[in-house]
């Protein structure tokens, strides 16, 4: 599927002078673009990376939270959207355009909120995040929530319970997602497989390994993984990250790293006598 959709810096910039009640001029002196850039912006509807820098960072630093207001208003339409961050752009996605050791293998990974997908692509300079709307009646779907299949399926996927992938509950969990045209479930960030790692190592337990992720959610992916279920979702718009609230992003995900060590080793010693992967899957 072709990607077509750019950033609205042409709307953003018309918005902006309506809301602070200023001129090109003004708002040329005050972001550094010159004002003819601004005009070839309302004709062209385009700017170079480094004028939407110049343009969405002083928004950014003068609490114009843009995009997350975006994505409030669209979700109050009538379509369901999703998200997708990119580390360098897109001009196409496809089923198979994933790493195989993604949480449920190759598909297209979709966030339920901005943030998430802003919070996998901060740390990249050229990158940005792109809202679909999507509809997935009619579809197979699997799908899951904060359980051992869960976690059992991604570790799976991510190749670390390489000694289980024979056993009967693994594979009968790889078979729903293979025949699955989307499965929606949590997503898991890095710091969150490393407590699934933990578990399939076995220094973890599943009820402190669980407990510990219940806690820590970044709320639902819709992995999309079938041919059928990509001609379900349409692309919207793609958001400009400006550097300012890549850092905040940044930030957060530091305190989250924090947090997440906190809850592994309380969830230890709360749950002591929860059942290990050897004793699951024996």
């Amino acid at each position: 599927m072709k990607i077509n959709c750019e950033y609205r810096i042409k709307d953003d910039i018309g918005f902006f002078l309506e809301a602070e009640e200023i001129t090109k001029l003004e708002l040329s002196e005050a972001t550094g673009i010159s004002r003819m850039t601004i005009d070839l912006i309302e004709k062209r509807g385009m700017a170079s990376d480094e004028v939407c820098e110049k343009f969405y960072s002083y928004l950014y630093k003068n609490n114009y939270r843009l995009n997350a207001v975006k994505e409030e208003l669209i979700k109050e339409g009538p379509q369901c959207v999703a998200f997708h961050g990119s580390k360098n752009g897109l001009s196409e996605v496809s089923v198979s355009g994933s790493r195989d050791n993604c949480d449920f293998g190759c598909g297209l990974y979709l966030g339920q909120t901005y943030h998430q997908a802003l919070s996998f692509v901060c740390e990249y300079p050229n990158s940005s995040v792109y809202s679909f709307g999507y509809s997935f009646e009619g579809l197979r779907i699997a799908e899951f929530d904060c359980s051992l299949d869960w976690m059992l399926a991604i570790c799976y996927f991510r190749g670390t319970i390489k000694q289980y992938a024979e056993s009967k509950k693994v594979q009968a969990i790889v078979k729903r997602i293979e025949e699955a045209d989307v499965v929606i479930a949590p997503i898991a960030d890095n710091k969150m497989f490393y407590i699934m790692s933990q578990f399939a190592e076995g220094e973890v337990n599943a009820d402190a390994a669980l407990h510990s992720l219940s806690a820590s959610s970044l709320g639902f992916q819709y992995v999309i993984k079938s041919e059928k279920a990509l001609g379900r979702i349409i692309p919207i718009e793609r958001y400009y990250l400006s550097l300012p609230e890549r850092e905040d992003c940044r930030k957060e995900l530091i305190e989250r790293g924090y947090e997440i060590d906190t809850k592994l080793k309380l969830a230890k010693r709360e749950f002591k006598d929860g059942l290990y992967i050897e004793e699951l899957l024996k």
